[in-house]
This record gives structure tokens, C-alpha cells and sequence, in this order.
């Protein structure tokens, strides 16, 4: 599209965050220091490369590296998703409204965390058992 140095963007979910850079290059796509080929398990692979796939011109002119760290590996997955749409959003502005029509969630940060345990309880929403005995 237009010449530029690189696009930094960061993505959120749960306890994960992720990191990616967009530069241009030949296409390649790196989680982690690992070929996207090489991530498993594949319904993560899966999972990350939708934007790219909706943005498949775009895709194939530029390289982009992303580093995840916290959370779980779903978490890690739709961080680095969130990521990568948001780069590749900024570097061509048509895909935003592509990417929304597709799923809110590749450019909109899903914000839900884990409920907070409460005192004199097992669990988040778990009430105090009774015994009428």
C-alpha cells in the first residue's frame, strides 16, 4: 500500500497480551518466534489466521511478528488474533469495515475477566450450603 517503517499494535484477552509488528515483507507470519505453519494445536492456527485470510492481498505484502505472553493458550490465541486484525486495519483502512462485518471481536477487545472469589465461599457465585439438621 504505502511505504512505512513498521505498525505496532496490541491486542488483549483475559490475562494474555500480544504484541504484534507489521512490516513489509513477503507474507510471513510468526507467533512467537514460530512459523504460523508450526503453532498448534491447529483450531488456535485456525483461529489466528482469520484476519488474514479476510485480508489475503494485504497479507501477502507484509511480515508480521507477534509475541504473547500471560494467560492460557486460548487467551494468548485471541490476543494475538486481535492483534494481528488491528495492524493490519491501520496499515489499510477498507479492512476495518471488513473485519467488523466478519466479527466485532477482530478489532474490539472482548473485555470479560474472571469473577472475583468472595469471602466465606468455595467458588465466585457459590452461596454457603445449608443444613437443617
Amino acid at each position: 500500500m504505502k511505504s512505512i517503517q513498521a505498525i505496532h499494535t496490541a491486542g488483549k484477552r483475559k490475562c494474555s497480551i500480544a504484541r504484534a509488528t507489521l512490516c513489509p515483507g513477503k507474507g510471513l507470519v510468526r507467533v512467537n518466534h514460530l512459523l504460523l505453519n508450526h503453532y498448534s494445536p491447529q483450531l488456535m492456527r485456525l483461529k489466528i489466521m482469520e484476519p488474514l485470510l479476510l485480508a489475503e492481498k494485504t497479507a501477502n505484502d507484509v511480515d508480521i511478528n507477534v509475541v504473547t505472553e500471560g494467560g492460557g493458550v486460548a487467551g494468548q490465541t485471541e490476543a494475538a488474533r486481535l492483534a494481528i486484525a488491528r495492524a493490519l486495519a491501520q496499515y489499510d483502512k477498507k479492512l476495518e469495515k471488513v473485519f467488523l462485518s466478519y466479527d466485532r471481536h477482530l478489532l474490539v477487545a472482548d473485555i470479560r475477566r474472571k469473577e472475583t472469589r468472595k469471602p466465606n465461599d468455595s467458588k465466585a457465585r457459590a452461596a454457603r450450603q445449608k443444613s437443617y439438621r
